[in-house]
């Protein structure tokens, strides 16, 4: 995610963003497309959201003035690749969600018991002075998401989170668990990430 401060060639600041950003937090991977907006030039409050394969993320945040740049020579600003433009950027301060799901080969859990998935919140890389995550909250639902239960969260090492879901009677789930995970930072930015179907049950 990248923002810019607005010259005459380029006045929006601009929003790059990563394509199957949601999928991509589910796996890990940090790879991705990547696609620029156009953002009006006052600071502002923003929402993005993202959905891929039935996954939801929805981010609320601040971006604000950039008056110098906040990335690596090894990872330089979009425009510095597209037109040779030098202006300031950074990148925008979204919360990403990555998971260990704790599940056997066939991506299952057990049934009828506590079953414990650590997630982790992490900035892009290329963010120098990312802010501290705060609070984790993490829902289940066993009926497709019509109705969702508070499971229990404990912090860990940094940025890291253990949840604990009270798995049903496999009957009770037989489309699967769904996992809502709600995380904030020091900034008040947020991130909300809906997965219908974390994982099945045996």
């Amino acid at each position: 995610m990248n923002r810019r401060v607005p010259t005459n060639r380029h006045r929006g600041r601009v929003l790059t963003v990563l394509a199957a950003t949601a999928m991509l937090a589910l796996t890990g991977c940090k790879g991705g497309d990547l696609v620029s907006y156009d953002l009006p030039s006052k600071s502002a409050r923003y929402t993005f959201e993202t959905r891929t394969d039935d996954v939801k993320t929805v981010w609320e945040y601040t971006s604000a003035e950039v008056t110098k740049n906040d990335t690596s020579r090894q990872s330089p600003c979009l425009g510095e690749l597209t037109d040779g433009d030098t202006t300031p950027c950074r990148p925008e301060p979204l919360i990403f969600l990555r998971y260990d799901f704790g599940l056997d080969l066939a991506n299952t859990a057990a049934s009828g018991r506590k079953h414990e998935v650590t997630v982790v919140a992490y900035y892009q890389e290329r963010l120098t002075t990312p802010p501290k995550v705060t609070s984790l909250k993490a829902e289940a639902t066993f009926d497709g998401g019509r109705t969702w239960r508070s499971a229990a969260t404990k912090a860990g090492a940094t940025n890291t989170y253990t949840v604990t879901i009270d798995n049903p009677r496999r009957e009770q789930a037989a489309n699967g668990v769904g996992l809502r995970i709600s995380a904030a930072d020091s900034q008040g930015d947020t991130v909300r990430q809906t997965i219908p179907t974390a994982y099945a049950l045996r």
